[in-house]
């Protein structure tokens, strides 16, 4: 009997794009005419390459097993600090923590610059953190609780949230996708911060304009005062005190970060905070405190605003979103280990004429990367490795590469509900991606500056003529 294993090739063009075909419309089906949740298609769509890579292309279930676990090793760490994030929603809440923020939110901002002064304020926090899930699980969340008792609508306020988040995220040199960029493209970490700066930078003020007209629709309207007050008065009747010393834990957990330590005891130190500032400060017992890290915390003030904003947090909050990640990684992981998806990259690469076409299929690979394997990171990783070669022969610097990368990969993650990114804010803000989608002015306006960039030539640097010269020898 032969028992010689089966010679693996690459898939062709048709191959690769059964499987995504076959995601999308069963997808669009589930989400559009079922209501149903994505996770089931994400599976289906996982057998179906499954299937094309073993009677096709020659691979094992075994070998492609590994690549699963290989994506999901990639995506561990965010998967973790999901489910510590929910513990620490639970017990900040439960100490008071994040109705404090709400409290004296409510005091200082108003309407008229309450958008324009979130983008700032998650900037800020993103930028020196490094991270736009720090940022939205700190701040963002009662900035969502302030906004909504200033009478402006959840998505419009999560939008300018993930615009701020995301600028400081891309931008902070302690963010792990801006050292993850330049490291797939070749380029250094520091002349990639500053080339994203051209494409960044207007994108940031575009969008600070924007939010400021929204924002001055809002500063003529009366403000309700009499809603307002009866939010702060069924905070006040809740809990113990509502000090500002409840303000301690996120900054200590900003700090942290801020000081190099390392996201996930940085955030277990801040929910074990926040159950000590629930004991001191509310008067809860260790059962009370367990039960909020592990189910989340349960309002009962009477004002259907204030029990909808805080009922939320605990481990179990993230279950969900944590099976949602797996089912993608899994089909991600079969993908790009059967090489499907470098298969439809180098299809892409035929239509990528001069540098705007270039830039373009970059973009679009990331987007694409996105949607179909659900992960932030490959999204940068794949076409990062795909490209990088391309980049080089057509004169390109790596900087152009590492840019695209950003603008795209990391900054489209948010905005798609099966992603690692947008499964996360989904979770922490309450918002369905596609209800802030279409304010989240900045990670919108970014690659299409990019894309003007690339079509003007402005800001695409050359290889220096050495070595542009030893590549074309």
């Amino acid at each position: 009997m032969d028992t010689k294993p089966k010679t693996q090739r690459k898939a062709t063009l048709g191959e690769a794009l059964i499987p995504i075909i076959f995601l999308i419309a069963v997808l669009a089906y589930s989400l559009v005419k079922l209501g149903a949740d994505p996770h089931i298609p994400l599976i289906l769509g996982a057998v179906v390459a499954a299937t094309i890579g073993i009677t096709r292309l020659g691979f094992t279930w075994k070998e492609m097993e590994e690549g699963v676990l290989d994506t999901i090793k990639m995506a561990m760490q965010a998967i973790l600090i999901l489910m510590i994030v929910g513990a620490l929603i639970g017990t900040w809440i439960l100490s008071g923590t994040v109705p404090a923020m709400i409290y004296w939110g409510l005091k200082i901002l108003s309407p008229g610059i309450f958008l324009v002064a979130t983008t700032l304020i998650c900037s800020i926090v993103s930028l020196a953190t490094g991270s736009s899930w720090t940022t939205a699980g700190t701040v963002g969340i009662a900035l969502i609780g302030i906004g909504q008792g200033l009478g402006m609508p959840a998505p419009l306020v999560a939008g300018a949230i993930i615009s701020g988040a995301y600028f400081g995220d891309k931008m902070s040199p302690l963010s792990d996708t801006t050292n993850l960029a330049p490291a797939m493209a070749g380029s250094t970490l520091f002349e990639h911060i500053k080339h994203m700066i051209y494409t960044t930078g207007p994108a940031l003020l575009i969008a600070l304009v924007l939010y400021g007209i929204i924002g001055m629709k809002y500063a003529g309207k009366e403000l309700d005062l009499t809603q307002i007050e009866a939010i702060r008065n069924a905070l006040e009747g809740s809990f113990n005190t509502l000090s500002p010393v409840l303000l301690i834990p996120p900054v200590i957990v900003i700090l942290m970060v801020v000081f190099k330590m390392p996201a996930i005891p940085g955030l277990v130190i801040g929910t074990l905070l926040g159950g000590v500032f629930a004991a001191i400060f509310q008067g809860a017992d260790l059962g009370e405190i367990i039960n909020a890290a592990h189910y989340g915390f349960e309002s009962t003030t009477g004002i259907a605003e204030v029990d909808a904003l805080l009922t939320r947090g605990g481990l179990d909050s993230m279950m969900w979103t944590v099976s949602l990640i797996l089912c993608a990684l899994t089909l991600g992981g079969i993908l790009e280990k059967t090489g499907m998806l470098e298969a439809i990259a180098s299809a892409l690469l035929k239509f990528a004429k001069g540098t705007f076409g270039l830039v373009f299929v970059t973009i679009f690979s990331c987007l694409f990367t996105n949607l179909v394997t659900g992960e932030q990171y490959l999204s940068i990783v794949l076409p990062g490795r795909m490209y990088k070669d391309e980049y080089r022969k057509r004169g390109l610097h790596p900087k152009n590469l590492s840019r695209a990368l950003e603008d795209s990969g990391t900054l489209l993650s948010p905005l798609i509900p099966w992603n690692t990114c947008g499964a996360y804010m989904w979770v922490t803000l309450g918002i369905h991606p596609f209800a802030y989608l279409p304010f989240a002015f900045l990670n919108l306006i970014n690659p299409l500056v990019s894309l003007f960039y690339a079509a003007t030539g402005i800001t695409m640097e050359k290889l220096p003529s050495e070595e542009a010269k030893d590549i074309n020898m």
